[in-house]
């Protein structure tokens, strides 16, 4: 009931899922940092304080569940989170107690970016750019997407054409024309 539904339910019965990720891990790194520093800096001044000032050290307790209960609920969204491409949209699913739903269809696009910081390369995540006829569309920057090497190779074959089968297709048409050679080369 309270649990987001499966990115694969949005699907039409036509489409042929490509990939479907989460963001990777590292887009949490923040968070965590700023839940620590808070916490910590919960505890030194509960520390600090004098110990017959319940009232306080309580309200500073709280303060620190509070923290925790917001950690884990951004780990959560992060967990439900889906990047899903299609062979005909790409769809972002987020959200766990309202969920929203992005897409934008493949037809659209006209220009892909990916960019790759020092981090993501030593990570493994990078940031998609997807420009469309020059509009903004609710899927214009994907962070921390990631095997970037594998998910922009797969979305570029879609958006512009497999260049793995055309150059398969290439090399077969290399090879047969190799063997039609020597037969008319065998046949002199």
């Amino acid at each position: 009931m309270f649990a987001p539904k499966d990115p694969d339910e949005y699907l039409l019965d036509t489409e042929r899922r490509v990939i479907r990720v989460r963001r990777h891990w590292a887009c949490l790194v923040w968070d965590l940092f700023e839940a620590v520093g808070l916490l910590l800096g919960i505890v030194m001044v509960s520390y600090l304080l004098p110990e017959n000032n319940a009232v306080v050290q309580n309200v500073l307790w709280y303060a620190g569940l509070v923290v925790l209960v917001r950690f884990t609920y951004q780990v959560l969204d992060w967990y439900v989170e889906r990047i899903v491409v299609t062979d005909k949209r790409f769809l972002i699913t987020t959200g766990i107690f309202t969920t929203n739903v992005a897409m934008m269809p493949i037809t659209k696009v006209t220009d892909l970016t990916f960019a790759r910081t020092l981090m993501g390369r030593v990570l493994g995540y990078g940031t998609l750019v997807v420009e469309s006829a020059g509009q903004i569309q609710a899927l214009n920057r994907i962070e921390y997407v990631p095997n970037p090497d594998e998910v922009e190779d797969a979305i570029s074959g879609l958006v512009f054409g497999d260049k793995k089968s055309q150059q398969d297709r290439f090399s077969m048409l290399k090879a047969r024309r190799a063997a039609v050679g020597k037969r008319k080369a065998a046949k002199l």
